[in-house]
């Protein structure tokens, strides 16, 4: 028997601390929130999914509301580098063609709907008291688009922040709003009219 134990492999290590990819927590993370919710998600959750000890976890975020915001901030950047590449991004066509293509994919994306769904209340200062580092990364876009817009012609004149800040709100507006005001089986007809929105809203 004792030959036996001694022979036995010891049991698998966890990888150090410092060789966690965040990537690899916030892999673990995504897939959790999306599958059961935010609030339901717990730190021992995470660490459990992601094979790290809760005190390696604890090491790069320290609770489930900063993991959740560094989540979907990622998500957010991710969505943003699957923009179509057209051949004149300065047109306004282009510009319309990608923020259409962005709010549609936002609002499919599986962690927003179930956001949406379960914990709206992760939502509510964002949308009614404070930005957050994922708005005002997309404002900051959209001035820079709006402002090279309004260079060559393709945008009307006018405050560059405020035209920026609207196109925003209209964004936010159909990519959250907008599947509650619509039948699921249409919900793709939103795109023609956002695109008719902004293309009226932002010709010169």
């Amino acid at each position: 028997m004792s030959q036996q134990l001694n022979s036995e492999s010891p049991p698998a290590k966890r990888p150090a601390a410092n060789a966690i990819s965040e990537d690899t927590i916030l892999d673990a993370a995504a897939a959790l929130m999306s599958a059961i919710g935010i609030r339901r998600t717990t730190m021992a959750d995470v660490a459990r999914s992601a094979d790290v000890s809760r005190a390696t976890l604890y090491r790069h975020f320290p609770n489930v509301e900063t993991l959740a915001a560094q989540v979907t901030t990622r998500e957010f950047t991710r969505i943003a580098a699957t923009a179509p590449v057209t051949d004149d991004p300065e047109t306004r066509q282009s510009m319309v063609l990608t923020l259409v293509h962005l709010v549609r994919e936002a609002r499919r994306h599986p962690l927003l709907r179930r956001i949406i769904e379960l914990d709206p209340e992760f939502l509510t200062p964002y949308l009614l008291t404070r930005t957050g580092r994922t708005s005002r990364s997309q404002l900051a876009a959209l001035e820079d688009v709006v402002g090279r817009g309004q260079a060559n012609a393709e945008i009307r004149a006018g405050d560059t922040r405020r035209i920026a800040t609207t196109v925003l709100q209209m964004a936010w507006s159909f990519a959250l709003t907008g599947p509650v005001f619509t039948d699921p089986e249409n919900i793709d007809e939103l795109d023609a009219e956002l695109s008719d929105l902004l293309e009226r809203y932002l010709r010169p």
